[in-house]
């Protein structure tokens, strides 16, 4: 038998860095876990030198956003973002001014859902077991829609949209470009069309993406790949909601940030019900489950905390992703367009 390591029990990191769960003791029995590969971890980090930040998602509304902001603080989770999942246009203009001077006032993120999806359109394929199509927006109506809730919500105050579909985070980032979205607004992927793979993660970031969110079952070699061709922000459901895939990966977190960085990590809620779109009808659900994603975060930071694994996180009010490849913009510069007085009007 090997003599065994001196360190505690209790330690919660060894002078190498953080430790993996039960490496004491498992290293004592002979069964300990082989050192990291260096070569696996990301060389990327926020701008702000941090590598991950927290995010608490499916915050539908103020009374919700109150309710997370307010456990939080019980908690002390920091949260540097928020992120609601039913739509802009599921919101008052009141509302979204509400919810955007409560995140400023404590320094978090508030990022918006555009738009009309297919999920919710008449299109019956979204309704087939294949889910085709998805939540991508369906004809030039939907994409109208998109870009209408994009312009209402910069408008209002909002810096971060969500998008799900590739070809309006074309357009919006092309708005941004022309400075019909203020310059330092950000695009998140929504998780119902992440990528997979690092070609399609690239894909995502040239089109316009500033943080993206890759599926929850994708495996630690998987995301590793994906950091060798790209740093853009990745968000990843540390746990998932049931509809996508119910995965519960907190061991994961401190692997998740070594391999992924910069990366969001996003406390999502299993076994519960889906409130998509948001109404006064599902109060209760969407109360309850906002504080449990909150206490879901204190879990999560526990467990980085014990294995040593805490720091590099970002500065709270940190949002921007740092300089990032996009593809050339191939935009009209008809002279009488750019002195159109439609445009002017829309501009932010």
């Amino acid at each position: 038998m090997t003599d065994a390591p001196t360190p505690s029990p209790g330690t919660a990191g060894t002078a190498s860095g953080p430790r993996h769960p039960g490496q004491y003791a498992l290293t004592l029995l002979g069964h300990g876990a082989p050192a990291d590969d260096p070569a696996d971890s990301s060389p990327h980090s926020f701008p702000d030198g941090g590598t991950w930040r927290t995010e608490i998602p499916s915050v539908e509304g103020p009374e919700a956003l109150a309710t997370v902001l307010e456990e939080s603080e019980r908690l002390e989770v920091p949260v540097h973002r928020i992120s609601q999942g039913s739509g802009i246009w599921m919101l008052t203009d009141a509302e979204i001014t509400e919810m955007v001077a409560a995140c400023a006032e404590r320094d978090v993120e508030l990022c918006l859902f555009t738009g009309p999806r297919g999920t919710w359109d008449i299109g019956a394929a979204t309704r087939t077991d294949s889910r085709g199509g998805g939540l991508r927006a369906r004809g030039h109506d939907q994409v109208a829609g998109c870009v209408e809730d994009a312009l209402r919500a910069a408008a209002l105050g909002v810096r971060c949209l969500l998008v799900a579909d590739e070809g309006v985070l074309w357009l919006l980032h092309q708005l941004r470009e022309q400075g019909l979205l203020p310059a330092d607004t950000t695009f998140k992927v929504s998780a119902l069309v992440g990528p997979v793979n690092p070609a399609a993660y690239t894909v995502w970031e040239r089109l316009g993406a500033d943080s993206i969110n890759i599926p929850s079952d994708l495996t630690l070699q998987q995301i590793t790949e994906i950091r060798r061709v790209s740093r853009a922000p990745m968000d990843f459901y540390i746990e998932a909601p049931d509809d996508l895939g119910g995965f519960v990966r907190l061991y994961d977190a401190a692997e998740l940030i070594r391999r992924g960085a910069p990366i969001y990590l996003k406390f999502g809620l299993s076994k519960a019900p889906g409130i998509y779109p948001y109404g006064r009808q599902l109060r209760e659900v969407a109360l309850s489950t906002a504080r449990e994603r909150v206490r879901r975060g204190r879990l999560v930071l526990d467990l980085l905390s014990r294995l040593g694994a805490d720091g590099g996180q970002s500065p709270l009010g940190a949002r921007l992703p740092g300089p990032l490849h996009r593809f050339p913009l191939d935009i009209a510069t008809d002279p009488d367009q750019a002195t159109d007085p439609r445009l002017a009007a829309e501009r932010i």
